[in-house]
């Protein structure tokens, strides 16, 4: 049987950012890309609808993508496990709770920044941020924050009135996201338990908070190898050309195979 991947995407994405790596890859895996809660195909988490009081956590995300998979996988059966920013994340709480089943860790620029103490300059950059997008007088003001961060300044307001249109459409989302991140109570010593092969990656234009996250996670991550690439944080997408052979290569490497 091969290997199956498991994908899972950024905010304000979908699994269809991974088509470039499937295509890259060819026939030797089986992929499992997954819509996050409220992207693509997948619902909005419904409690999040019902009152003030939902407090949305990655236990509440990996739970979906656990029910989402269980139908494509033999009772037991390991998988490589690939996640991009919020996707990052979601696979490392995912990697802990079950780490007997994960061949291989890929992230590529996970935003744990639940993993770093408070006065760690990453943690500040981002909490400054989540702050700036909980003040915005609109929806528009909160993703242009959103976008023009992980991007470039301009970035929002230069794309087309479409594409503003279906990212501030997913801006209730983020804040979701950014919530679970910050209150997963999960911390650097617990990683400990993630022995797999680990591979982690950042863009070398990318912001300082996710640059210095992952330099932290290479360090921590007991069989971990970090590397820097062409592009920013969004390079899965912008710079496929360069992200797509450094997962191949890695995947190859740590490949565990049963028939």
């Amino acid at each position: 049987m091969k290997p199956a991947v498991v994908l899972l995407h950024s905010s304000m994405s979908s699994k269809s950012q991974w088509l470039s790596l499937k295509a890259h890859l060819g026939d030797a895996y089986r992929f499992l890309p997954v819509d996050l809660l409220g992207y693509g195909a997948s619902p909005f988490p419904a409690a999040a609808d019902a009152g003030e009081d939902y407090i949305h956590t990655l236990a509440h995300e990996v739970d979906a993508v656990i029910a989402s998979i269980a139908m494509e996988l033999e009772p037991g059966e390991a998988f490589h496990l690939v996640g991009h920013s919020f996707g990052g994340a979601c696979a490392l709480h995912m990697a802990r709770r079950m780490p007997e089943r994960v061949l291989s860790l890929t992230l590529f620029e996970p935003v744990a920044f639940h993993l770093l103490a408070d006065q760690h300059p990453a943690k500040v950059e981002i909490t400054s941020v989540v702050a700036g997008i909980a003040a915005s007088a609109s929806d528009r003001d909160a993703t242009r924050i959103f976008i023009d961060y992980w991007n470039r300044p301009g970035a929002f307001d230069d794309a087309p009135a479409g594409a503003q249109d279906k990212m501030i459409a997913q801006i209730a989302k983020v804040r979701l996201d950014f919530q679970a991140l910050l209150g997963e109570p999960a911390t650097l010593d617990d990683l400990s338990m993630l022995t797999m092969p680990s591979l982690v990656m950042a863009g070398e234009r990318s912001p300082a908070s996710t640059r210095l996250l992952v330099e932290q996670l290479g360090r921590s991550l007991p069989n971990a190898s970090a590397m820097q690439t062409r592009g920013a944080h969004m390079g899965p997408i912008t710079h496929a050309d360069v992200v797509n052979p450094a997962i191949a290569a890695f995947l190859s490497g740590a490949e565990v195979t049963t028939d």
